[in-house]
């Protein structure tokens, strides 16, 4: 049974007491209560890129971090399930390999599952069974998304999960649904990812970037079907570096040195925007979600445990990448009207290699690389340095 109430609770850490600093904030959260030893559990973890850049995935000691207190807390490493989906743009084999995760399974012993490889299955033939939040209607999955029927991975339904995400700001989720003009007010708020944002790489399939248009609504949508289908969600975020600028994947990395961890998954995504420096209830998806119940996006009805974070704003701005630009010029912009080619999966092949050639191989060698080069330099950017590639 999930706690009723909006708690985040909040640990300051360093490279050195990072591992144990997991431990701490886990049994802060008391996840053993929510977690039963005898049952399969799901960690979903969060790939942005399959190439390794600070904030951009889920780093190796948050992995080592979450494995390593559940597996010395009694918990069967054969139950512990660590998942991840492909999209347009990754590769789930190159992400194991860039973010350092294989080494880390293989030491634990738990299982990695592809979701490339899990059965998927109607959601409305299960939605008749769920008991809670049945009278809850999806704002976009179910027409504007999926007009053919929507599908969730079958291995999810009936797991607790655990969410991996990290800090960082998304030139998409600043908006909603409609036209750019109408959304150029909120994205100055800004966007982020993070508790909310990795569900939808682990229930939605390939065909998610045709989400991007309806990106807070799908946000939504994606909540309210995980409270039907998981038992216990908790997310557990790593803030030891964090992503400033044109989220996910091109920004500017900041070391923050913050572990959260919380059960009510906006109340989370609330606490983290105000750290970066939003206001929670302007961002579209958060607004949406309180508003309808979903958790508490107002962070001062929000409890905090451990560190006091309420005088913090590192000032963080959202800004979009050449890709992301395109991309929303394409759905709801000047040029709307390729948006019904935009739609189908030949023409939908051009924006793919268009964000392969850009991201891969020309931003990544160059400023991405100076970027990486400096972060080594750092304490965290050595602790990566330090763990096996394989």
């Amino acid at each position: 049974m999930m706690p009723k109430n909006s708690k985040v609770f909040i640990i300051k850490t360093s490279p050195k007491t990072v591992l144990d600093d997991y431990r701490k904030v886990m049994q802060l959260a008391d996840y053993a209560k929510y977690f039963k030893k005898n049952e399969k559990v799901i960690l979903k973890l969060n790939l942005s890129w399959s190439k390794f850049f600070p904030a951009c995935s889920s780093p190796p000691w948050q992995v080592e971090g979450i494995l390593k207190t559940m597996i010395h807390d009694g918990y069967d490493p054969k139950k512990l399930f660590t998942a991840e989906n492909r999209t347009v743009v990754t590769n789930i084999e190159k992400g194991l390999k860039g973010n350092k995760w294989g080494p880390i399974f293989k030491k634990y012993g738990v299982w990695f599952v592809p979701l490339t490889r899990i059965p998927f299955v109607p959601y409305e033939s299960l939605r008749s069974k769920f008991l809670s939040l049945k009278n809850k209607s999806l704002h976009a999955l179910d027409s504007k998304i999926f007009p053919e029927g929507f599908l969730i991975p079958e291995f999810y339904v009936g797991k607790p999960i655990i969410h991996l995400p990290t800090m960082k700001t998304h030139g998409h989720t600043g908006a909603v649904g409609g036209s750019l003009k109408k959304t150029t007010g909120e994205m100055k708020h800004g966007g982020i990812t993070c508790a909310m944002k990795n569900a939808f790489g682990g229930l939605l399939t390939k065909r998610r970037h045709f989400s991007h248009q309806y990106m807070s609504e799908v946000l939504v949508d994606l909540l309210i079907i995980q409270k039907q289908i998981h038992p216990s969600i908790l997310a557990i975020v790593d803030g030891t570096v964090c992503g400033d600028g044109a989220g996910p994947r091109t920004m500017i990395p900041r070391i923050k040195n913050y572990i959260l961890a919380g059960y009510d998954q906006v109340a989370v995504d609330a606490i983290v925007a105000k750290m970066m420096g939003f206001e929670p209830l302007k961002l579209p998806a958060i607004k949406m979600a309180h508003e309808e119940g979903l958790g508490c996006g107002d962070f001062d009805q929000i409890e905090i445990v451990g560190e006091d974070v309420s005088n913090l704003n590192w000032n963080f701005k959202v800004k979009r990448s050449v890709v992301i630009w395109g991309d929303q010029m394409v759905r709801k912009g000047a040029l709307q009207f390729l948006h019904p080619l935009f739609r189908s999966e030949l023409f939908f092949l051009g924006p793919t290699y268009a964000s392969m050639i850009y991201h891969d191989m020309l931003w990544y060698p160059t400023i991405g690389k100076r970027t990486i080069k400096r972060f080594f330099q750092t304490e965290w950017g050595k602790m990566f340095l330090n763990y096996p590639k394989k």
